[in-house]
């Protein structure tokens, strides 16, 4: 058993996401493990016999590639006060939720992972029938670039799961493969390759504290520079490299678009104000549509050449002026502090 404060920085081991069996620690619920009802155990929770149906519970899946911190997140959702299982069979979540639903469970998350090697198939089935059971559903895929995947497994001197014979490559490759089924169903995106263990609960907390409430859409605002490559986890991307580059101005260079000089000259410029009100309206139509059809997650990704000044800057209006429409809107600089 490890506790929470040996993760150190890194934000998920290989050797994490590896574990067999239900997940461990004494968690929010105050009570050990192998008490029933206990969210890290085997012990199912006391089910009330006079009980004939089953209540709808709110219902997360986190699956995703090994390593990039699945049990991380699972951890994270236990202390908001979610009943969590990891490593679950994907033919046992529906048997589960109604356990829990005959007891006094209301929030109920499964990490799930590639063990079964029908993986995406039997999960994306899974998902399904608990839709039409009438609980609620929802995917959280946790990813991370190849090479973060590389380190952190080298790191810990494991193998992959899907590796066998061959490389930590190959392992990795079919993993992605497999998943990309269920890839595409996710609700949220969480790309761990820039995170630490403290930002990724950030962004569960973001999402899901919200005490079983119907929760409103999140945004998050990222910058990012076009040279590291394309965010995977962005719905929109807007490129703000048709701005002049203050990296050409030699007092400005220093600087980033957080900073009230870089930031004045790129909301200073003609053609600014024009593309931050006309993609602001934009941003004011696609909203209430993502809201009724049931989106909750947004990531709008703006970038320029290095993620420094520009794009840092737009991010920080954007998310300001989705906050002054009444959108819950987060910033994240991705690229900040690489050059």
């Amino acid at each position: 058993m490890s506790s929470r404060g040996e993760q150190g920085s890194e934000l998920a081991s290989a050797s994490g996401e590896q574990d067999g069996g239900v997940a461990r620690g004494t968690g929010a619920f105050g009570t050990p493990p192998g008490t029933p009802g206990h969210p890290h155990t085997d012990v199912p929770p006391p089910i009330d016999p006079s009980s004939t149906e089953v209540p709808p519970l709110d219902v997360v899946v986190v699956t995703g590639l090994s390593g990039a911190g699945k049990n991380t997140a699972g951890r994270v959702l236990e202390d908001l006060g979610w009943f969590v299982v990891e490593n679950l069979p994907p033919a046992l979540l529906l048997p589960m939720v109604e356990l829990g639903a005959r007891g006094d469970v209301r929030r109920f998350a499964a990490v799930v992972d590639v063990r079964s090697r029908a993986f995406s198939s039997d999960l994306q089935e899974a998902i399904r029938v608990l839709a039409e059971a009438g609980h609620r559903p929802r995917i959280v895929y946790v990813h991370a670039r190849d090479e973060v995947l590389v380190r952190r497994y080298e790191s810990n001197r494991r193998e992959h799961p899907l590796q066998g014979g061959g490389t930590l490559i190959d392992g990795i490759s079919a993993e992605r493969a497999l998943l990309t089924g269920i890839a595409g169903e996710a609700d949220l995106w969480v790309d761990t390759s820039d995170l630490n263990v403290h930002q990724l609960r950030a962004t569960l907390e973001n999402a899901f504290a919200r005490e079983g409430k119907t929760p409103p859409l999140t945004a998050t605002v990222l910058s990012f520079g076009f040279k590291y490559g394309l965010p995977l986890d962005a719905d929109l991307v807007v490129d703000a490299r048709f701005l002049p580059n203050p990296h050409w101005l030699p007092e400005l260079r220093p600087h980033n678009g957080r900073d009230a000089d870089v930031r004045d000259y790129v909301l200073g410029q003609e053609a600014a104000a024009p593309f931050l009100d006309r993609y602001t309206d934009v941003l004011r139509l696609l909203i209430p549509g993502y809201r009724r059809e049931g989106k909750r997650y947004l990531t709008l990704a703006v970038g320029c050449t290095g993620g420094k000044h520009r794009s840092v800057a737009i991010a920080e209006e954007f998310a300001r002026r989705l906050r002054a429409d009444g959108v819950a809107a987060g910033v994240q600089h991705r690229d900040l502090g690489r050059e």
